[in-house]
């Protein structure tokens, strides 16, 4: 993701707060989701943005933040985005790429670890996702 977030002119940015418990999670599929996350941030974000990913404890358990300075949603299609092969610009020559499964699989993945997946977004000012993994080490 360094590597697409360099050539898009897009900054990257990881904060994870210290000493984060291990999860008991399929480290997979949470990767590859938070894989998807990142590299929609990046795709809808112009040069100069930034993509920012968050780690922290929460109450119920581990909160997951990507947030992106990028275009945005309009928020009466939020939902949409989440359709299975679905695009919001779907004409022809529709400028960023992709099959429309991310976001679908993404929301699948975090269901079957237990959460959901929440998103805002204002148009022209990005977009951001949140998550909680819960807490199941005891600690």
């Amino acid at each position: 993701s360094q590597a697409k977030a360099e050539k898009a002119g897009v900054r990257l940015k990881a904060e994870l707060e210290e000493g984060l418990p291990q999860l008991h999670a399929d480290p997979e599929r949470l990767s590859w989701a938070i894989y998807q996350l990142v590299d929609n941030g990046i795709k809808f974000t112009p040069d100069g943005g930034e993509v920012v990913v968050q780690v922290r404890r929460d109450g119920a358990g581990l909160h997951f933040t990507v947030q992106d300075s990028g275009i945005g949603i309009p928020q009466d299609r939020l939902e949409e985005i989440f359709e299975p092969f679905h695009q919001l610009d779907s004409s022809p020559t529709r400028r960023y790429g992709g099959t429309g499964l991310g976001l679908a699989l993404v929301r699948i993945i975090l269901e079957a670890h237990g959460t959901s997946l929440q998103v805002e977004s204002e148009e022209g000012h990005g977009t951001r996702f949140d998550f909680v993994l819960p807490d199941v080490s005891g600690t």
